[in-house]
């Protein structure tokens, strides 16, 4: 038995493909058949790594007499959130809006319009059937009620997100003090005994992490430097870490980052993968270093697609079973390694009964290396060497379970995200294959997803489809601009500003200031949402005015630096008051008030000077060089070499330069901070 979900791409409508379910994916056929018909539409969102989602899969729709109430009454519509985020980002905020629990699975009951009356997220089958029963007889009975609910939610659907928060784009000066405030209010939520946010589940939110290092390297604050370091400690720590393999899960479900929902998701890794390697540059400790690389390693051995892609999750299952790759049993671990046993138990807090649930153990750290090969009458060098083969020894046990499901689409914004941690990565470690690994998958995503002009959302078996949405765009030229600094390769600018030019002139809303998510005229939907806040990914309208202020810094070109002021300015009150969810935007403020600094280097010698600037960390900063003369990016126009043809340093702010130098030093002591 199988369903239409067959033809997909998606590993997550596939997972679905076979259940007694009649899914259609979002589409015209699905829609033209509920207008015709007079049914209502289910559609039921999730994604491939996601636990519930499978157990609801298992109970409900691989059911019979589930699927036979689900098939008589409505057209049912799967969607993988991470192929549509677009129509994701409408149903989720409808189900809020009637005051629901939104997660995943998110399950939404819509009239044969597409607007939406009822949802919710996890139903065990039971309810659900109940639910479904209950629903088909209100339809049948009371259509005329149900389309008056829908209707107030599809109103409140089309209210612009400006007019929602009271944004109103515009120039705003900016104040040292309100920067000030706005840091003194992210900090003051931050759990001093294990790091990260004071809540509970706990996700690492790179955006808050990032801003808040930036801050304190801008206004000389050693103690907030050491809360972000002590934060990412807790995390690398943790049993959210992957202590043998490298990469992060999505979060854990308790305060202390010990038991995660095991998914590894790409956008994740990326964007820790940059904050880590910050870390090391700004504090040389080896720990940070330790967590790039291995992550690193594990994006190798785990996450490519062959042809220079990065697939996109992990699933926390392996065997119907959440976890069950990643823990031990202790009489497991007794045999594989019975003399490191007293050192490695109180190493990763591991207990003969386990210390989570069903008598396993999750490898959690809470104490440094240094502590337990002290105590244990080990220098460091031997424990490192000791812990390593240990870490290869059950590495290569484990690699012989069978493994979790992975989700191999490509998604072009998340691997713009990857792209730009491993270019961070490459500075901070100086290995030229992190490097190659960036330009090797910008390459992939300019042959394959761009068509056109046209990028593309996703990737698989050969084909592009869906065109992308402003995520993606956003990331893949943030990461495009990185490259262009890291190279020096024209290439990589020509794309960033090709990109910005289409998103102006497709996503651009130039009656409030801000970018559409969705294309308006690629589809028509029953409404286009703007995304303004940041979550677990910056908001992409966000990121995107961060590149068009870099973009007019390297390009000369006003209009992008002026769009960004005017997108600042309108979320300027909303950054003061509530910021936690707004530190990307937070690191724009940042970035407009502290002069960005343009650094162009021309002459002999400008390849190797300016890996100087990219080893070590300094925030608010655009690089740019050549060792030749070249008209080839503004920045670099007009700028000379000395009498003998060897590199200068030019340090300009505002296109207005400041006396050429020779040498780091000297160029860096132009640099400007926080008063």
């Amino acid at each position: 038995m199988s369903n239409r979900l067959l033809h997909s791409q998606s590993p997550y409508l596939l997972q679905h493909a076979h259940n007694p379910v009649d899914w259609f994916p979002w589409g015209t056929e699905a829609l033209e058949k509920a207008k015709t018909e007079n049914k209502p539409i289910l559609v039921s969102i999730g994604y491939s790594a996601c636990h519930w989602c499978h157990v609801m899969e298992r109970e409900s729709f691989e059911d019979e007499a589930t699927a036979k109430i689900m098939n008589a009454h409505f057209v049912c519509i799967k969607i993988d959130r991470e192929e549509r985020p677009d129509i994701v980002n409408i149903y989720m905020e409808a189900v809020q809006a009637m005051g629901l629990q939104g997660g995943w699975p998110l399950n939404v009951f819509l009239m044969p319009n597409q607007k939406p009356f009822y949802g919710g997220t996890y139903f065990p089958n039971q309810q659900w059937k109940g639910l479904l029963s209950n629903i088909a007889d209100a339809f049948e009975k009371h259509e005329d009620q149900l389309a008056e609910s829908a209707e107030g939610f599809g109103t409140s659907l089309n209210r612009k997100e400006t007019d929602k928060y009271g944004i109103l784009a515009g120039n705003r000066e900016l104040d040292p003090d309100e920067l000030a405030e706005i840091a003194t209010k992210v900090i003051s939520q931050f759990d001093s005994e294990w790091g990260g946010m004071n809540r509970v589940p706990k996700f690492p939110m790179p955006a808050i992490w990032h801003f808040m290092l930036d801050y304190a390297v801008l206004s000389k604050n050693n103690g907030m430097m050491e809360k972000v370091f002590f934060t990412l400690k807790k995390i690398g720590m943790g049993g959210i870490y992957d202590q043998l393999r490298g990469g992060f899960a999505r979060y854990s479900v308790d305060g202390e980052w010990f038991a995660p929902h095991f998914e590894k998701m790409l956008y994740d890794n990326g964007q820790l993968l940059e904050l880590y390697a910050k870390a090391y540059q700004l504090s040389g400790d080896e720990f940070f270093k330790e967590k790039v690389t291995e992550t690193v390693a594990w994006l190798e051995a785990e996450m490519l697609n062959g042809e220079g892609g990065f697939h996109s999750a992990q699933d926390a299952d392996s065997e119907g079973v959440e976890g069950k790759f990643y823990v031990w049993t202790y009489e497991e671990l007794k045999d594989l390694i019975p003399n490191e046993m007293p050192w490695l138990s109180k190493l990763y807090n591991l207990k003969p009964s386990g210390n989570w649930e069903d008598g396993v153990n999750i490898l959690f750290q809470t104490e440094p290396d240094q502590a337990i090969a002290e105590e244990f009458g080990m220098n460091d060098e031997d424990f490192k060497i000791k812990l390593r083969g240990i870490k290869n020894l059950l590495l290569e046990v484990r690699n012989k379970r069978i493994y979790p499901g992975k989700d191999d689409k490509i998604l072009s914004g998340w691997n713009g995200l990857m792209s730009a941690g491993l270019i961070q990565a490459y500075y901070a470690t100086g290995e030229k294959s992190m490097l190659n690994l960036a330009i090797k998958n910008l390459e992939f995503l300019e042959d394959r997803l761009l068509i056109n002009g046209v990028l593309h959302r996703a990737y698989k078996n050969g084909s592009a489809y869906t065109p992308g949405f402003l995520e993606d765009y956003a990331a893949v030229i943030r990461a495009s601009l990185m490259a262009f600094e890291a190279t020096g390769n024209a290439r990589w600018l020509d794309l960033a500003r090709s990109l910005t030019d289409f998103c102006l002139a497709e996503f651009y809303d130039g009656s409030d200031g801000f970018f559409f998510f969705n294309n308006p005229k690629a589809e028509k939907l029953i409404a286009n949402k703007k995304e303004l806040f940041d979550n677990v990914i910056p908001a992409s309208n966000s990121i995107m005015a961060r590149n068009l202020h870099r973009l007019s810094l390297v390009t000369y070109e006003e209009k992008y630096t002026e769009i960004a002021s005017k997108m600042l300015g309108g979320m300027k009150e909303l950054i003061i008051k509530e910021p936690g969810f707004l530190c990307n935007w937070a690191s724009l403020f940042m970035e407009k008030l502290v002069p960005t600094a343009e650094i162009a280097i021309v002459g002999k010698g400008a390849e190797e000077m300016v890996k100087k600037f990219q080893q070590n960390y300094s925030p608010n900063r655009i690089l740019a060089f050549s060792e030749n003369l070249t008209e080839n990016a503004p920045i670099l126009s007009d700028k000379t070499p000395d009498a003998t043809g060897n590199a200068l340093i030019y340090v300009c702010f505002d296109h207005a330069c400041r006396k050429p130098v020779s040498t780091y030093e000297e160029a860096i002591s132009q640099l400007p901070y926080l008063a």
